[in-house]
């Protein structure tokens, strides 16, 4: 990505010091290029002819998207064969915006060897007896040089892809977004692309629960269903947090008490920091700690930083925060979990940890970029960090009751909904949550992400408008996915969150 974004930099560059040398739109150069773009889109993507496509691309093609990678080009050849043209049934059609077509000529003492082509394209889906709908709008950056007389492509950057917001010749359907959740066919043919063995989906309107959607395999030729059960890594914090804000609200827990008042680890028993670390930071991510220890040289717990000068991301923090609980409390925080949010909220399918009560038939095993399933380890013991087994439908539950105030008083849910860090510019923490503000239509966001290898899970809830929507997937692809289906569901809102992530 480092390369994209240098060659990116450097023709934009080119672009601004030629821009006096902008073409017309009915000079020779411009028409020819034009010509020229047909045979890579209207006959090679569209068609899939071959023969047009290898008249004009550059031996030393290197093609830049910023969704998909890099590729040269044997490897543009053969996304065309392996997904492109796969799929007569399911075909992607391009189309160039016309009145967006900019083309600036590279000269060498006063020659001109090459050309700077900018545009922007809109992308549709093709199927049998329906109507051609689009799918996504996008900027592309051409590099053409002349080589004998013709014209090859040599760079290709495609980049700032975005659900379409304008009728370009065909009429872009306002509810596409929905029809990742009421099409399974749409669902199904993203999952094989992407070699994603499922998504579960979960869909909050209104602040209530609307569909509940599975798509795909947990494992070869076996369904996934709504009772399928998911490792979901990360995901494990915001459930952590709200146990402890739970008791808090009922006044058994203090917010700003150090914890060392219940329990100290060994590692820093002689640290100055440590009756200065607190529930808030911890829950804020402004412990000090590093994420894990394992991951430092010395393998022990340590103080990074003084506790709540800044943010820094630690799974250890939470696990701290659950051993002092449990020695406070002299109980498994896995039974006050159930006691607080799983028993309350029907959320009969969520464990900490393996156990007897788990169905392993239902459990959908993690999968590698290839698709093929990898080695699963059955944790059991409680990490309050991470390795919740869960449903997609009990963690909508979850996120249904963080909507409506979470049985909390007033005073403790707006200490969730307040800044409490700063991650980077456009975005904080709240108390176990990411939080992006100032989005589109004065929404608020939180999220929260989680990631092993080979599963890829997201909860988010829209605060303001109180939409929520949970993915759960067993793929080291699954970002991809979710990526997708958050910026098309939520529009202008979901392109701003991922956006700010991808960052």
């Amino acid at each position: 990505m480092k390369t994209y974004k240098l060659i990116f930099a450097v023709l934009l560059i080119l672009t601004a010091k030629n821009s006096v040398a902008q073409v017309a739109n009915n000079s020779n150069l411009f028409i020819e290029l034009k010509k020229a773009d047909s045979l890579i889109f209207n006959e090679g993507f569209n068609k899939c002819n071959y023969s047009a496509l290898k008249k004009v691309l550059h031996r030393d093609l290197e093609f830049f998207h910023d969704q998909n990678g890099t590729q040269n080009l044997e490897q543009f050849y053969k996304s065309f064969s392996n997904s492109i043209c796969s799929n007569p049934n399911f075909k992607p059609i391009r189309r160039l915006v016309d009145e967006t077509q900019k083309v600036f000529p590279l000269k060498n003492n006063g020659e001109i060897y090459g050309a700077i082509q900018t545009g922007e394209h809109i992308f549709y889906i093709k199927e049998p007896n329906k109507k051609l709908y689009a799918t996504e709008r996008g900027k592309f950056t051409h590099t053409w040089v002349l080589e004998s007389g013709q014209w090859k492509v040599k760079r290709i950057l495609s980049y700032e892809h975005k659900p379409p917001t304008k009728d370009y010749g065909v009429k872009f359907n306002a509810d596409y977004a929905y029809k990742l959740f009421d099409n399974d066919k749409e669902i199904e043919k993203l999952l094989e692309r992407h070699k994603i063995p499922s998504i579960a989906i979960g869909l909050i309107k209104n602040g209530k629960i609307q569909q509940i959607r599975t798509f795909g395999n947990k494992t070869a030729k076996q369904p996934i269903s709504n009772n399928s059960i998911y490792k979901v890594a990360s995901l494990t914090k915001p459930i952590t947090a709200f146990v402890v804000l739970k008791l808090i609200d009922e006044g058994k827990w203090n917010l700003d008490e150090p914890v060392s008042k219940y329990f100290i680890d060994k590692d820093i028993k002689n640290s100055k920091y440590l009756d200065k670390l607190t529930t808030r930071h911890i829950l804020s991510h402004q412990s000090g700690f590093p994420n894990w220890r394992y991951l430092t040289d010395s393998k022990k717990l340590h103080f990074q930083f003084e506790p709540g000068t800044k943010w820094q991301y630690s799974g250890e923090g939470l696990e701290y925060l659950r051993k002092a609980i449990e020695k406070k409390f002299k109980r498994p925080f896995e039974d006050i979990a159930k006691e607080k949010l799983f028993n309350p909220l029907g959320m009969n399918n969520t464990h900490f940890y393996w156990t007897n009560e788990i169905d392993e038939n239902q459990y959908a095993v993690e999968h590698n970029e290839n698709g093929k399933p990898i080695h699963y380890e059955k944790y059991s013991v409680a990490n309050a960090s991470a390795n919740l087994l869960t449903t997609v439908e009990d963690y909508s539950k979850f996120l249904e009751y963080i909507l409506n105030g979470a049985d909390l008083s007033k005073k403790t849910y707006n200490e969730f909904l307040k800044v409490q860090a700063n991650e980077k510019d456009g975005i904080d923490w709240s108390l176990g949550m990411q939080m992006l503000s100032d989005l589109p239509n004065n929404e608020t966001a939180f999220m929260h992400t989680g990631g092993d290898y080979g599963t890829k899970t997201i909860a988010l809830l829209l605060n303001n408008s109180k939409q929520g929507l949970v993915l759960f997937s067993n793929s080291e692809n699954g970002m991809v996915l979710w990526q997708k289906i958050i910026s098309e569901y939520f529009g202008a809102v979901g392109e701003e969150i991922v956006r700010r992530n991808l960052e």
